[in-house]
């Protein structure tokens, strides 16, 4: 039995070792370089997150005089700064490893540029909370159910997933790579919620119960929109015989201001525009625009293909 085992285990080695040379090269990585870590991003966010709602998150902030508080603050912001770096540096090497074929040497541009990029980033802070504040409120005047901020910040699956896709998309924004699209994926496992670090999000977004809601990268939403559980901003699919979209093409819908869309319904199409005002109804599929201010219930569709990508 012994040498039976031993025979199957040697020729699947074997087998997997050859499969790492072929076709299938790129699904492992044996390099000399470290890849970005999602326990340290992880941690990354959590940091993030203790300096933009101190005392809901990270702990430690409470009883504290300003001077105190101000050294906390600073203590924080040069680990977040350290921390970040880190991964920033990791991200934008590994795409610089695989682009210019360097077989693990280091990238002293890559190091200005991650430095560059988180400097950046922190010095957006002040932004992120003041957009954070004004996502809390909307989650406030939206939903009955909640009793006040500290409820929204602490409980909120959809306003956890707003809270990542914001300081993911600032990163991107700034240059990062791999990093931001990390972020959202933990951001992803821990609610259910899909935010692509791509989008573009306006002012007081609410995501109301969000398990199930996909936000496609080239999504435009503008201010004060409300989004229901099992909403899909999505693509449609490329046929086979087409080549892949340019790089930064459109594929995803725009959703103008003020616009409401009830639960499960999907939306698709980089040529659709859902009009300032309008609501879309619950379990609607929608792949043509739809002008402002109306009501939809039910499908409104392109003659041509509408499947999902």
């Amino acid at each position: 039995m012994s040498r039976r085992n031993g025979t199957v285990t040697d020729d699947v080695a074997d087998q997997l070792l050859d499969s790492y040379q072929g076709a299938a090269a790129g699904m492992q990585h044996l390099a000399a370089y470290e890849l970005p870590s999602a326990e340290q991003v992880a941690r990354v966010v959590e940091q993030c997150r203790a300096l933009l709602f101190p005392g809901f998150a990270g702990g430690g902030a409470a009883r504290l005089t300003r001077t105190e508080l101000r050294d906390l603050v600073r203590e924080r912001v040069d680990e977040l700064r350290n921390s970040l770096r880190r991964q920033v540096y990791r991200g934008l090497n590994h795409r610089q490893q695989v682009t210019v074929a360097r077989a693990g040497a280091d990238c002293p541009s890559c190091a200005v540029d991650a430095e560059t990029i988180v400097d950046r980033f922190i010095s957006h802070l002040p932004e992120l909370r003041a957009a954070l504040g004004k996502d809390v409120r909307a989650a406030f005047e939206s939903d009955p159910a909640a009793t006040g901020a500290d409820e929204i910040l602490v409980c909120y699956p959809g306003f956890h997933a707003i809270t990542v896709y914001r300081i993911a998309h600032a990163l991107l924004r700034e240059g990062a790579v791999i990093v931001p699209r990390m972020m959202t994926e933990l951001a992803h496992e821990r609610t259910g919620i899909d935010i692509h670090p791509g989008a573009t999000i306006g002012e007081s977004f609410f995501i109301d119960h969000g398990t199930g809601v996909v936000i496609g990268e080239t999504t435009v939403i503008g201010d004060r929109v409300r989004v229901y559980q099992g909403v899909t901003l999505g693509a449609m699919s490329v046929p086979r015989t087409e080549a892949r979209p340019a790089p930064g093409a459109r594929r995803h819908p725009t959703l103008e201001d003020d616009v409401v869309i009830y639960a499960g319904a999907t939306i698709l199409g980089g040529d659709t525009v859902i009009g300032a005002g309008a609501v879309i109804g619950g379990n609607a599929w929608v792949t043509a625009s739809v002008p402002p201010g109306a009501r939809v219930a039910g499908a409104v569709a392109r003659r041509d293909r509408d499947v999902v990508d």
